[in-house]
């Protein structure tokens, strides 16, 4: 009939993998995460036959990611209608496209001929977003990376020491800012995972504005995602707090991640996050005890890459100790060199969740070898869980997890797939 899905059509062509085609129309016109009813399933089989055909995950995880990147594409609609908003705060759960969305707006700004500060805290992300600005053939922001770099940058020494960088650079970067020629300041600040920032690093970011009470700010921000904690806790809604005169513009859908993988987290990520990508595959369990969780994680990514994952695809995060390959960057002061090979996007990534905060790959193994700290272990699942963007597998200890995700998270794996990481092993329904 007019107006039917072309994913819903088998022509001729189409018939010589029928099998490929059947699958994509499940999983991108179902709407549902539920497996077919057997009922459903006896009438069709005798009109289909024996369907032999390899469904190859990696070419499909792509194309379904292709589709989630034209969803994301969509949201700079959310950009066109707060336009005229000087200070804007978006606020959005995991793979809600913030990060798109920061970078598009940065590009708009720098395209009116503003000076444009794109910032953000994480290594990792500042460096991807280093290498998203730097094809720009027109305007670019005057600035792209870290708020600790963008000091430097200006002038203020550099140090070490946690308090270092949590009070006494961003002091030193106030007491600069006022003395800055306004030729050198800045017409609009974009920050990405905005949640990061302390509220001293704000007073000192307006300084660098040319208009500090007025000028533009738009802060891309998951208010669920604040796993450092290492300041007092400010909410946005308090008249002192640092954004407390932004805007409040909120992003529900989640675009990054499949519907099965979006379900794992959706009861960290508050009650307006609503799912809307295709159902996808079933996240894996491998269930082992905590002390064993490295060293299985590292098994998964074998059997991965024997099924078809390629390398690239494919990233494990760890929650306490990092993994030997990361440790070993973190030892010998080369941190730089491992997130350059990270956006390299050339092999398997080893990291922690702390780090991983922005970024995203096809597939992410996560390895619960323990927490630090309890009371910040349901942040750093939710980062966890939101990372991959097709398939999700969760190694570690059901009593740990459970006790740091809460009940929510304990529903939310008992439609997991329960799966031991050995070449050839398919995974079974738990």
């Amino acid at each position: 009939m007019a107006g039917c899905a072309r994913t819903l059509i088998l022509d001729a062509d189409d018939l010589v993998s029928p099998a490929i085609r059947i699958r994509e129309a499940i999983e991108r016109e179902g709407g549902g995460t539920n497996p077919l009813a057997t009922s459903f399933m006896e009438r069709m089989l005798p009109k289909l036959g024996q369907l032999e055909s390899v469904v190859d995950l990696s070419y499909s995880a792509r194309e379904a990611e292709d589709t989630q990147d034209h969803l994301t594409e969509r949201q700079a609609i959310l950009l066109a209608a707060t336009r005229s908003l000087p200070r804007v705060r978006y606020v959005g759960g995991a793979g809600s496209g913030k990060t798109w969305l920061a970078i598009e707006k940065a590009k708009r700004l720098a395209k009116e001929g503003k000076r444009v500060g794109l910032l953000c805290y994480n290594k990792g992300l500042s460096q991807h977003l280093r290498n998203q600005v730097q094809g720009w053939r027109q305007a670019a922001p005057v600035f792209t990376g870290g708020f600790h770099e963008y000091a430097l940058a200006l002038g203020v020494q550099d140090g070490k020491g946690q308090e270092y960088f949590d009070e006494q650079l961003p002091q030193e970067l106030l007491v600069l800012a006022e003395s800055l020629p306004q030729t050198e300041k800045l017409d609009a600040v974009v920050v990405d995972e905005a949640q990061d920032f302390a509220p001293l690093w704000w007073q000192a970011l307006k300084m660098c504005l040319k208009d500090p009470e007025a000028g533009e700010i738009y802060a891309f921000m998951d208010d669920q995602q604040d796993v450092y904690r290492r300041w007092k806790a400010h909410t946005l809604e308090e008249g002192t707090a640092p954004l407390a005169d932004l805007v409040p513009i909120h992003i529900d859908d989640n675009l990054r991640n499949t519907r099965r993988i979006a379900e794992t987290f959706k009861g960290f990520a508050g009650p307006h996050f609503r799912p809307r990508g295709a159902t996808g595959l079933p996240v894996r369990r491998v269930r082992c005890s905590t002390e064993d969780a490295l060293d299985l994680a590292g098994d998964c990514v074998d059997a991965l890459i024997e099924e078809g994952w390629a390398t690239n695809q494919i990233a494990l995060l760890t929650t306490r100790h990092r993994h030997p390959v990361h440790q070993e960057h973190f030892d010998n002061g080369t941190i730089g060199d491992y997130w350059r090979e990270f956006h390299q996007d050339d092999a398997e990534f080893y990291g922690h969740v702390l780090g991983f905060k922005g970024l995203e790959r096809s597939v992410i193994i996560l390895c619960v070898n323990g927490f630090r700290d309890m009371e910040r272990a349901a942040e750093q699942l939710y980062v966890g869980l939101s990372r991959a963007r097709s398939l999700l597998v969760i190694v570690g200890d059901d009593a740990e997890i459970t006790a740091a995700g809460d009940r929510n998270l304990g529903l939310a794996l008992r439609g997991a797939e329960q799966w031991l990481p050995t070449a050839g092993t398919p995974a079974t329904q738990v």
